[in-house]
């Protein structure tokens, strides 16, 4: 395994070395995503790379790319699409790819982290994968955890009531976006690469995301005040090029998915370590925490979940909110 940190057009050289072939030969492959190298999910993917040469007896090689190396988290969907990406770690963005993810990013579907798990790693995180294969050719092999969302912003929010006006950067997901407007922001899209830059220019007033994403990406400096919304209890997706998946031979193919399982349970166990340490940081950094009141946020955000749930499954949304008695 290595971390690299060639420029994106290297991607192209990397595939071209990298598809392997059914006889099991050796073979090099790329692991891109948006977070950088003090996250856990750069140090899941360390683990799976590692697991990946172990498992196959250093026939299959896994290279790292975080930081956006190889792009946004649509680039590098694109990419395992075109087999010019082997693996990636993705998030919401698949909901442009597949919508029914969209129902995972409606603010304050899932009372808590354990509601989530229920429907990852149950018929609906299973049926989900399947779909996703089917629709898009990227074969989703492990749902990792991340803590919840929060907000940031360059002023207090305790109440929707402050959202009023403030340029709030979301993910490209369209039920994000509904849902904050719904909660009095004006909501902006943008890639994560741009964030930080955006803050500090004043593009955006805010923005939310998990704690780690927030201290890996030192959003402290261009922040002030850090609001524990948990809005949204989110995964990510280690996923893989079905092309490069066809490439390797059956043993191969068992490994990677062996090593997907294992290196999910390491990356879950170190996210559910690094939470409070991680809000501890970013207090001594100088943010103001805030733990306001949630359900006027809740209230409002939930008025668009019947709109998205008419439009990708009601079945879908009924079976995600039933899990949570699970």
């Amino acid at each position: 395994m290595k971390q690299a940190g060639w420029v994106i057009a290297s991607v192209f050289v990397l595939s071209a070395c990298g598809g392997g072939s059914a006889s099991g030969g050796e073979v090099t492959l790329s692991l891109g995503h948006i977070a950088n190298e003090k996250d856990a999910w750069h140090k899941g993917a360390i683990r799976f790379a590692e697991l990946v040469e172990e498992k196959t007896d250093g026939s299959v090689t896994v290279d790292l790319f975080p930081s956006s190396q190889l792009g946004s988290d649509r680039d590098l969907i694109e990419g395992m699409q075109l087999g010019t990406v082997d693996f990636a770690l993705v998030a919401g963005v698949l909901s442009n790819f597949h919508e029914p993810f969209s129902i995972l990013e409606l603010p304050y579907l899932f009372e808590d982290e354990a509601h989530l798990e229920n429907v990852l790693y149950g018929e609906v995180g299973d049926g989900l994968k399947e779909e996703l294969l089917a629709e898009t050719d990227v074969r989703g092999l492990a749902f990792w955890m991340r803590g919840p969302r929060q907000l940031t912003a360059h002023k207090a929010v305790e109440s929707p009531e402050a959202l009023s006006g403030l340029k709030i950067r979301v993910p490209e997901i369209p039920a994000s976006i509904s849902a904050w407007e719904e909660m009095g922001a004006a909501p902006t899209a943008m890639a994560f690469g741009e964030v930080y830059s955006s803050l500090q220019t004043g593009v955006i007033d805010g923005q939310e995301n998990p704690l780690a994403l927030i201290e890996s990406n030192t959003l402290q400096e261009v922040q002030d005040y850090l609001m524990l919304t948990n809005h949204v209890y989110g995964y990510v997706m280690l996923t893989m090029s079905e092309a490069t998946y066809e490439k390797l031979s059956p043993e191969q193919q068992e490994a990677v998915e062996a090593a997907a399982q294992e290196a999910t349970e390491y990356e879950n166990a170190l996210v559910a370590e690094m939470e409070v340490e991680l809000l501890a940081t970013l207090e001594e950094a100088g943010m103001t925490v805030i733990e306001p009141d949630t359900e006027p946020f809740n209230e409002l955000a939930t008025r668009v979940h019947g709109t998205y749930a008419e439009r990708y499954g009601q079945d879908l949304y009924d079976a995600i909110v039933a899990a949570a008695d699970e």
